[in-house]
């Protein structure tokens, strides 16, 4: 397989605009002619069904939830990068590149990051102009703060919920399109195969969640903006709907998959505190600009953290890494907990915590300014804990949040599939092995507004597409398949349900190609998949009928999915014989134990292409070239 990133040419300054510029356009009368599926309506696909339909473009718009406004970037909390350097710190488009390209220890495509800084700054006026109220300084200004992974201040933020007030920004938008008929919404559907024609990418076989009916949806092209995988550990902060299952059936179909052992371990979440948890809750990164990070000096210190004088206590981050202290990137702050919690400096019941600490900083500001700051944060985790940030630490441990690897795509953000577009976390290719924080956000909407608007029409003007509709004989196919898929589930008649089996799955993702791996554990890990593989096959419980509302089915389609793409990313952490960014192999560290990467045998992409059931997938590499920054070690001291 030849891998063509689509990387134009030229000083990666222009390659954009100059790419822009070369893209086959559609004529406003001709763009009505073409109808665009849109599947998921987060950041990426709700912005890119309401960028699409502005444009004149017929789309239908598929959701997983009964509303738009619940998809799971409303979580993203503390704020979105730019490069706009309203505090003159020095920040610029080429140091947000910088930042990002180190940030994800140097595995990410140059030309991709620098398009993601550049049209960065579009997406705050974009923002602004839809009434998205940014916290902004005392004259009027939008305010900024820190993050991890920076030394400038380039964080657009409404208080704790910056995630929610974008969303119901791409949400108005969205409605605007909704109301003219241009967009077809279509909630409580979830998608359950792709549908290709010639090759090419034109619709999707969906099932309707409250009727279990089974639906045909044609279109001239399709868009995948459906979310990461990070559920595949059980527990983390994703919300319990967000699956692998569109990106999975599309890896089925021929669109290759890129570094699937590429997650990202966050390291601010609330503690799992029982063993019948359905999900993990996130404290926002934005916490470590004003948090202090700390453990006793003494293992076992079982005093209230209060009681605990300055002397007896480790601030591990401020003394390790003195020039980032606690706003290291995530995956150095979540390694470094790790390691305090497993040599014994743990906190709380289960001794797997560290605590944040805000006393210096309401000393020093005021409880009022916190408050402003994070109120809603320090109220959820009140609320969640019974305790009181604003009088004893926060107690945190790092969990599984984000994915960096997702289906392949080029520079257009187009599958290897003809026709089918990747947008925001569903996709890998913005944030290498590791992403800074605020920068999902960024990239969502950067994908949705700013890349597929162009992307799309150039694939649409220069490529021939014959006459399709749900009448055609791939569709009833694959209905037909999908139908089969849901009775053979059914039928199995076992005594597990699909829950206790993700548990189970959960559990061998976390020990063994979680926050450390190694070749003996990851070996282990793919014979126990195995094991669950087959245990899922003979032994499911799946009650109630296909034909109505049926929770334990769509959890069940979704677990089996997750199974099989967990087998897949234990085989890329196999294979990636390096340690870098959110990728931890104890093989290869420093001598201080950070990561340790082989630029020499690993400065690439990895790329799996499915081989059919029962046979291992095809490995390819896509060449990562450094031409505008140099490769070195990555240090935060």
């Amino acid at each position: 397989m030849q891998l063509d990133a689509k990387i134009p040419g030229g000083p990666i300054t222009e390659k954009w605009d100059r790419h822009r510029f070369e893209l086959k356009l559609v004529n406003p009368a001709n763009k009505r002619k073409f109808t665009v599926i849109v599947v998921g309506t987060g950041l990426a696909g709700g912005s890119a069904s309401a960028s699409l339909a502005e444009l004149g473009y017929n789309v239908k718009t598929f959701c997983i939830q009964d509303s738009p406004r619940r998809a799971h970037s409303i979580a993203a909390q503390g704020g979105i990068n730019a490069s706009k350097n309203y505090q003159n710190d020095g920040d610029s488009v080429r140091r947000l590149f910088y930042d990002t390209v180190k940030g994800g220890d140097f595995r990410a495509r140059e030309g991709n990051i620098y398009r993601l800084a550049q049209v960065s700054e579009n997406i705050i006026d974009q923002c602004v102009a839809q009434g998205v109220p940014f916290a902004r300084e005392y004259g009027g200004t939008l305010a900024n703060r820190s993050f991890g992974g920076a030394q400038v201040s380039r964080t657009f933020y409404a208080r704790g919920q910056t995630g929610q007030q974008l969303l119901l920004g791409a949400y108005s938008a969205l409605s605007r399109q909704i109301a003219t008929g241009k967009v077809k919404m279509f909630p409580r559907r979830e998608m359950m195969d792709l549908v290709l024609v010639n090759g090419q990418a034109r619709g999707i076989i969906t099932r309707n969640l409250v009727t279990g009916a089974l639906e045909s949806h044609s279109a001239d092209a399709v868009v995948l903006a459906t979310g990461g995988y990070g559920n595949v550990f059980f527990l983390s902060t994703n919300a319990t709907s967000c699956n692998v299952g569109a990106a999975h059936i599309a890896y089925k179909k021929g669109a290759v998959f890129a570094n699937p052992c590429f997650t990202q371990i966050h390291p601010t979440c609330i503690p799992q505190s029982g063993d019948f948890q359905s999900k993990l809750t996130l404290m926002s990164e934005s916490l470590r600009n004003d948090g202090r990070v700390w453990v006793p000096k003494k293992p076992g210190d079982d005093r209230r953290p209060e009681n605990i004088p300055e002397s007896d206590r480790n601030y591990y981050l401020e003394i390790k890494y003195p020039s980032f202290g606690n706003l290291v990137p995530r995956d150095v702050a979540s390694r470094n907990a790790k390691d305090q919690c497993d040599a014994g400096f743990g906190v709380g019941p289960g001794k797997y915590a560290v605590y944040l600490d805000f006393k210096d900083a309401i000393g020093r500001d005021g409880k009022e300014v916190i408050k402003k700051k994070y109120g809603n944060l320090f109220d959820m985790y009140e609320n969640i804990t019974g305790d009181n940030p604003y009088d004893t630490p926060m107690m945190i441990y790092p969990a599984s949040h984000y994915t960096m690897g997702g289906l392949w795509v080029d520079y257009n953000l187009m599958s290897t599939i003809p026709g089918l577009f990747v947008l925001g976390e569903a996709n890998f290719s913005d944030h290498g092995a590791n992403r800074l924080g605020a920068s999902a956000l960024m990239q969502g909407l950067a994908d949705g507004y700013f890349v597929i608007p162009y992307t799309i029409g150039g694939y649409l003007a220069g490529t021939p597409l014959s006459e399709v509709s749900e009448n055609h004989a791939e569709f009833k196919n694959a209905e037909g398949t999908v139908a089969n898929y849901i009775r053979d589930l059914m039928s199995i008649k076992g005594n597990r349900t699909a829950n206790d089996l993700h548990r189970e799955l959960g559990q061998i993702m976390w020990d063994y190609c979680g926050m450390a791996r190694n070749e003996e554990g990851l070996k282990k890990a793919i014979g126990l998949i195995g094991n669950l593989k087959t245990e899922f096959k003979q032994n499911l419980m799946v009650p109630g009928q296909d034909k109505d509302f049926n929770s334990s089915l769509q959890k069940a389609t979704r677990v089996e999915a997750f199974i099989e793409f967990g087998e897949l990313m234990v085989m890329d952490a196999l294979a990636r014989k390096e340690s870098c960014g959110g990728h931890f192999n104890e093989a290869y560290q420093t001598e201080e134990g950070e990561a340790l990467r082989d630029d020499e045998n690993f400065c690439h992409v990895s790329v799996w292409d499915y081989a059919g059931a029962g046979k291992d997938p095809a490995f390819h590499k896509e060449p990562l070239v450094f031409e505008n920054v140099k490769l070195t070690q990555r240090s935060y001291k």
